[in-house]
């Protein structure tokens, strides 16, 4: 004969609590790693401006060299300051699933900057 104890059925309901906190935590740790790899891609794609720039690259063949290694829909920024260029590569990477929208998007951004071959030849060690 089986005796019915008050904290039966406990762990189910311990587990249908916890598992949707679970799931937040796991959503919100992939939704970091993305803002991570999309700022990590935008340092990349500005290095990669600048030295197409630095090498004396065309503006727009130093855009498309950043936007392909740039996350999707990131803007390129070009400046030249005398002998120095300067890519700022910026992105917005937005939260996925329901719960996390609220948060909103969150802007990321790498820049580089490079001096013109043809400045560093002329100098002298």
């Amino acid at each position: 004969m089986r005796t019915h104890h008050r904290d039966d059925g406990m762990v189910t309901a311990e587990a249908a609590v916890v598992l949707p906190v679970l799931v937040l935590v796991l959503a919100v740790a992939v939704w970091v790693l993305a803002c991570v790899t999309a700022q990590l891609r935008c340092v990349d794609a500005a290095r990669e401006g600048a030295r197409r720039a630095a090498r004396g690259d065309l503006s727009s063949e130093v855009q498309a060299a950043a936007r392909t290694a740039a996350p999707r829909g990131a803007g390129v920024t070009v400046q030249e300051r005398g002998d120095e260029v300067v890519v700022v590569v910026s992105a917005q990477v937005a939260p996925f699933g329901g719960a996390l929208r609220r948060l909103g998007a969150v802007d990321v951004e790498g820049r580089a900057t490079a001096l013109r071959e043809s400045t560093v030849e002329g100098l002298t060690p």
